[in-house]
C-alpha cells in the first residue's frame, strides 16, 4: 500500500514536469515566432528609404505621399523599441497604408513604373509582404498552442504556479493593408 502511494505520487510529479516543459517549450517557440515577425518587418523598414530615393526623382509633386511613408515608416521604428503588439500592429497597418497609397500613385508615372530599381523594390516589397504573413501565421499558432495550455486544466494549474501567462496575437488590420503589386514592364 505504501508503495503504491510512493508510484502515484512519483507519477503525479512526473506528469506535472512534462506539463511544465510543455508549457516552456510553447513559451520558447512564441518568441521564436515574434522573433521571425520582427526580422521581417526590419527588412521592409529597412527597403523603404532606398525605395523613397529611387521614387523622389520621379514623383517630385507628390511630396504629401512621400512625407506620409516617412511618417509611417518612423511610426514603425518607434513602436519596435516600446515592444507593445498592439502599438506595432496599428503602426504596421499605417505602414501598408502609406506604402499601398504611394505604389498607387506611382501607377501615374510610366517612366517610374518602367524603372529597373524601382520594379526590383517592388518585388522586394512584394516577397517581404509574403514573408511577413507567413511569420505571423506561424507566431499566431505559436501563441494559440501556449493559450490553449496555459487555460486548459491541468497545465493551468502549472501555468499559474509557475506564472506563464497568455500571449498576445499579432494582429494587422487587413483592410488597410495592400500588399505591392508588381507588374513586369514588357
Amino acid at each position: 500500500m505504501k508503495w503504491a502511494g510512493v508510484a502515484l505520487f512519483v507519477a503525479l510529479m512526473g506528469y506535472f514536469i512534462h506539463l511544465y516543459n510543455g508549457l516552456v517549450r510553447y513559451r520558447q517557440l512564441s518568441k521564436e515566432g515574434w522573433s521571425g515577425i520582427d526580422v521581417q518587418l526590419k527588412r521592409r523598414a529597412d527597403l523603404i528609404p532606398s525605395l523613397l530615393e529611387t521614387v523622389k526623382a520621379y514623383m517630385r509633386h507628390e511630396r504629401a505621399t512621400l512625407h506620409e511613408v516617412t511618417v509611417a515608416r518612423q511610426a514603425v521604428l518607434e513602436a519596435q523599441d516600446k515592444g507593445a503588439l498592439v502599438q506595432r500592429g496599428e503602426a504596421e497597418d499605417q505602414l501598408s497604408g502609406a506604402l499601398g497609397r504611394l505604389l498607387m500613385v506611382a501607377e501615374a508615372y510610366p517612366n517610374l513604373k518602367a524603372d529597373t530599381t524601382f520594379l526590383e523594390f517592388q518585388r522586394a516589397l512584394q516577397t517581404v509582404e509574403n514573408d511577413i504573413q507567413y511569420a505571423r501565421r506561424y507566431y499566431n499558432g505559436t501563441v494559440r498552442n501556449l493559450n490553449v495550455a496555459v487555460e486548459s486544466f491541468p497545465s493551468n494549474i502549472v501555468a499559474r504556479s509557475f506564472r506563464f501567462e497568455k500571449a498576445q496575437y499579432f494582429e494587422l488590420n487587413n483592410e488597410g493593408r495592400s500588399v505591392p503589386q508588381v507588374a513586369f514592364a514588357q
